[in-house]
Formats: structure tokens, C-alpha cells, sequence
């Protein structure tokens, strides 16, 4: 049986006045599909007892990119070139990373979904890189969704060190970063620039995220294929119990 992953929704108003779409990029599904997971869309939840009742149903949890986080969530005044906020998403995801992470179920996220996880344990984001990271290189590549613009170091030892190495390249599209790591957690991956590309949690089951778009790189010769298996597979674990 396939293992039920929950991937996390966008929010985005249509043109027509009073309708909202929840969309999620057609890539994270076909990503979680090929790995044998079986994909499914996440609502919108207000607070953790609800997001406990959605997580009842699924195996795993993955946080999918998408816009800025509102920086009181972290203790922080918004600065001028703060983008658009999604305050429904920021509650939803916040309160579904922190119960499945302390369920210790299998836990991906990507991108924004890596700065979720970061706030939800008390950690911080840059607000914008090249405003605030002294030496940046360019993070929000103007190129093809899958090409890789720079490279990331990958720590010895780590869970991701095991899947994909200790040198990559990968692609780029944010202006936001994590800038502290929550209490207990592991910065696994890092920029050239000192820019933190991925965190996880030595302590639980599955608790990974990376800060580039793996799930764009399907069947291509920097595909991240073992991150998503290792992923789907520990959400397996929940099935076969």
C-alpha cells in the first residue's frame, strides 16, 4: 500500500472578486508519486487540534514552497522589501509542522516549507539576502525552474551527506533564508555564501528541509530521486506498523 503524503497548498485570489484557489505545483506530486508515495492536497487548519485530526489520515508530511512568512511569527518588524504574506497559510503550516514533528511522523520541506519548519521550533529567517547577507550571491535565479545555479556544501555525517553527497548543485528562486536553526536541529547544507540550504532533526525518524526546489529535477542527471525515497520510505514505516 502506498503511503498517504499530505503536501501543503498555495493561496491565491482569482481575478474574479470573492474566490480563492488552493493550488499545489503538479511537480511535488509527480515527485511523491514515482518515490510510491500516494499524493494529496492539505487544507487550510486554524490551529493544531485540527491539523491533528488531517494528520490522523496521512503518513507523511511535506511542506511545499510558495511566499514570505510574516516576521512577527519570529519576533520581527517586516522591512520594506518583505514580499506578500498568506497569514491563513502561515497558521495551517505552522500548526501542521509542529504536530508531526512531535507525532515524529516523516517530515519534508522545500523551500518556504524549510523556513516553516525553522520558525515553527523557534529559529529566524533572513528577511531578504541580498539586503541583509553581506557577500550574497544571487539566490533568486532568473533561469529554468530546474537549472542549477549554485552549488551547496553538504555536512559529512548527515542524513543528507547519506543521500546525496557532500557537494551539489541546485537550483535557486527565493530571497529569504533560515537564518537560526531551532535548538536541537542540524544546518546540513550550506551556500557559498554562508547561506543555510537545509536543516534536519538527528532526533526524530524523518525531519528534513531543504531551502532549493528538488522536486523540479525529475528524471534528469541532478535529479534528487533518494531524498524523495528516503522520505516516502519513512513514511512507509507508518503503514507497515
Amino acid at each position: 500500500m502506498r503511503p498517504l503524503i499530505g503536501i501543503t497548498a498555495c493561496n491565491r485570489a482569482n481575478e474574479e472578486p470573492g474566490q480563492d484557489w488552493l493550488y499545489t505545483p503538479h511537480d511535488y506530486f509527480r515527485a511523491v508519486w514515482r518515490a510510491g508515495g500516494l499524493p494529496v492536497m492539505l487544507p487550510f487548519v486554524t490551529d493544531e487540534e485540527e491539523a491533528a485530526q488531517v494528520l490522523d489520515r496521512l503518513d507523511g508530511l511535506l511542506l511545499s514552497g510558495g511566499g514570505d512568512l510574516d516576521p512577527m511569527l519570529y519576533g520581527e518588524l517586516p522591512l520594506p522589501v518583505t514580499g506578500s504574506i498568506e497569514p491563513e497559510r502561515d497558521q495551517a503550516e505552522l500548526a501542521y509542522a509542529r504536530v508531526a514533528v512531535a507525532r515524529d511522523m516523516a517530515v519534508l520541506g522545500i523551500c518556504r516549507g524549510h523556513q516553516v519548519l525553522a520558525v515553527a521550533f523557534g529559529g529566524a529567517l533572513w528577511q531578504d539576502i541580498p539586503a541583509q547577507v553581506e557577500g550574497a550571491i544571487k539566490h533568486r535565479q532568473e533561469a529554468p525552474k530546474n537549472y542549477p545555479s549554485h552549488p551547496v556544501s553538504i555536512l559529512p555525517g548527515t542524513r543528507l551527506a547519506a543521500l546525496l553527497g557532500t557537494e551539489r548543485r541546485v537550483n535557486s528562486r527565493h530571497h529569504q533564508a533560515v537564518k537560526r536553526v531551532p535548538e536541537g536541529w542540524v544546518a546540513s547544507a550550506h551556500a557559498p555564501d554562508g547561506v543555510i540550504e537545509a536543516m534536519e532533526h538527528p532526533g526524530r525518524r524523518f525531519v528534513l528541509s531543504v531551502q532549493w526546489h528538488p522536486e523540479n529535477h525529475q528524471g534528469q542527471p541532478c535529479n534528487f530521486d533518494p531524498l524523495f525515497d528516503a522520505f516516502v520510505e519513512a513514511a512507509r514505516r507508518s503503514v507497515d506498523r
